[in-house]
């Protein structure tokens, strides 16, 4: 007579502890992209591409940059930068998929972006607005600080 009394007790005690455990679920992060030290820096010479460079950091995998375009520049193309029997060459890119760290960056001798058609009212200390295409998030839009050609990361000279 007590077993038939204690099955329903244990089964009504399982199914409340599944409601509070459910219960103390968090509720997912939202997904976010950030852009960081965005860039550009302006070619030595008018008609060659300048390069864009920039850290983009994401809590949420799978992530890809898929695209980087701009109101100020004609065209803009995702290359990587590697060496090859001694000679530095770039591949263009078209996809790029963040790592696990959630981290990606885009920095000279390594992956950035080339920059061909750029408005020439764009100067150095100005500013070039970029939309950056991510997969599955949609756009964000920053504004990268200008340096002349030959110029450095502003706010790292020397470094």
């Amino acid at each position: 007579m007590n077993d038939i009394i204690a099955r329903p007790f244990v089964a009504a005690s399982a199914v409340a502890a599944v409601f509070l455990l459910w219960g103390c679920e968090r509720p997912p992060e939202t997904v976010k992209v950030t852009v960081e030290q965005a860039w550009v820096r302006l070619p030595a010479a008018p008609g060659v591409p300048g390069a864009a460079y920039f850290t983009l950091r994401s809590n949420s995998s799978p992530m890809a940059l898929t695209n980087v375009s701009s109101p100020q520049v004609e065209r803009i193309e995702l290359h990587d930068s590697q060496m090859d029997g001694g000679v530095m060459r770039m591949r263009p890119i078209a996809t790029t998929e963040f790592p696990d760290a959630g981290v990606m960056e885009f920095k000279p001798g390594g992956k950035h972006a080339m920059l061909f058609g750029i408005d020439p009212a764009v100067k150095p200390g100005g500013k070039i607005s970029l939309t950056f295409s991510l997969n599955p998030t949609g756009q964000i839009v920053t504004d990268a600080d200008v340096v002349g050609p030959g110029g450095t990361a502003p706010g790292h000279a020397g470094h």
